[in-house]
């Protein structure tokens, strides 16, 4: 398999940015996923990836060779796309043999390699028919066998269970990062779905707007966002994120509730914002608790049901609502008044003015 390293990568048209200068490592045998909103530059810089489009600055290297300007057929990348590309008139068995056949090789040889990735995806028994007969998640999977069945240095995958409905997509996805792990792939794979970003990515790498705004793991993306972006971003709902000041040890909101903040983040925030006392309070839903004693209060606006949980709305002031993950027996009807507390080890803060999370190893 394969490392492949970014380095102050960029592509702009014309005077516009497309992808930003970035710099990024893709470990051997890493599944990274690049994540964002339509728009964001994380197609393209896919693309740059494989060749298929030009860079406009900045070099990449594959296994420390700079492969910046090879050809994409001289980069020994596997590229999946969204909508399959399979050729129509040829049978399945001949989609996948296609690109072993285009290298000139042996008969014998590409039906070995042939037979072997089409046990490993199980389609061993759709090699006669045509593309156009397949259900959508058979039509993925000879994709991915075509992909496959080079043994590429890496795989790039651009939304390619975009075209599937929901119970394909979770399958499919099983599907691929079971084939990653089975292969020792190395593997970037593009979404806009934080949910598929979150349930098979070793690495998310978060875009907007042209450039990245967060490397880590879910588990970072998720608990530590490194702005107010990812934090809106990431999750289902995002982060509840509440304007307050923050004075005497505590965050005063508008409503007049007051959330005492955990000692051990009094000094990063009072060298964060810089002398200033507007902050902004986040907590994930399951963060928060509805108790009699709870510090915070607020109104039910709304409750949505999820099956094993139910999501409340709450309004806690005028233009200011949170979202609780509460049991899903909790049924509460609408205008109903509760109290919640936050759990200490869940919250975070941002610096309104800079958008950035505030970093608890800002008091060191």
């Amino acid at each position: 398999m394969a490392t492949i390293e970014l380095s102050k990568v960029e592509k702009k048209f014309g005077d516009l940015h497309a992808v930003k200068p970035l710099d990024l490592t893709i470990n051997d045998g890493e599944f990274v996923v690049l994540l964002g909103p339509s728009g964001c530059g994380k197609t393209t810089t896919l693309r740059m990836i494989s060749g298929l489009e030009a860079v406009t600055g900045g070099r990449i290297l594959l296994n420390g060779k700079e492969v910046t300007w090879k050809h994409p057929s001289e980069r020994d990348l596997a590229f999946v796309f969204q909508f399959y590309a399979l050729y129509s008139h040829l049978s399945v068995r001949q989609n996948i043999a296609f690109p072993l056949q285009a290298q000139g090789m042996k008969r014998e040889a590409i039906d070995k390699r042939v037979n072997e990735v089409v046990d490993i995806l199980r389609i061993r028994h759709l090699l006669r028919l045509r593309p156009g007969k397949l259900a959508g998640g058979d039509q993925q999977r000879v994709a991915l066998a075509r992909a496959l069945v080079r043994r590429p240095a890496a795989f790039l995958m651009d939304e390619p269970l975009g075209a599937l409905d929901a119970e394909l997509r979770e399958s499919m996805r099983a599907e691929i990062k079971n084939l990653h792990i089975a292969q020792h792939a190395t593997t970037v794979y593009v979404t806009h779905d934080q949910i598929e970003a979150m349930a098979m990515g070793d690495r998310i790498v978060v875009m907007s707007k042209a450039e990245v705004q967060q490397v880590g793991t879910p588990v970072d993306v998720y608990y530590n966002p490194s702005n107010l972006f990812v934090a809106r971003f990431i999750g289902s709902p995002g982060m509840n994120l509440v304007k307050g000041k923050f004075s005497g040890g505590a965050v005063r909101m508008a409503g007049n509730d007051r959330y005492e903040v955990p000692p051990a983040w009094h000094k990063p925030l009072a060298n964060s914002l810089d002398g200033r006392d507007e902050v902004i309070l986040g907590f994930r839903p399951e963060a928060a608790r509805v108790t009699p004693d709870g510090s915070m209060a607020g109104e039910v606006y709304a409750t949505d049901m999820h099956g094993g949980h139910t999501v409340l709305h709450v309004n806690i002031f005028e233009g200011e609502m949170v979202h609780i993950r509460s049991d899903r027996q909790n049924t509460y009807p609408m205008g109903t008044p509760i109290r919640f507390a936050i759990d200490p080890e869940m919250v975070r803060f941002f610096n309104p003015r800079t958008e950035a999370a505030v970093r608890r190893e800002a008091a060191r």
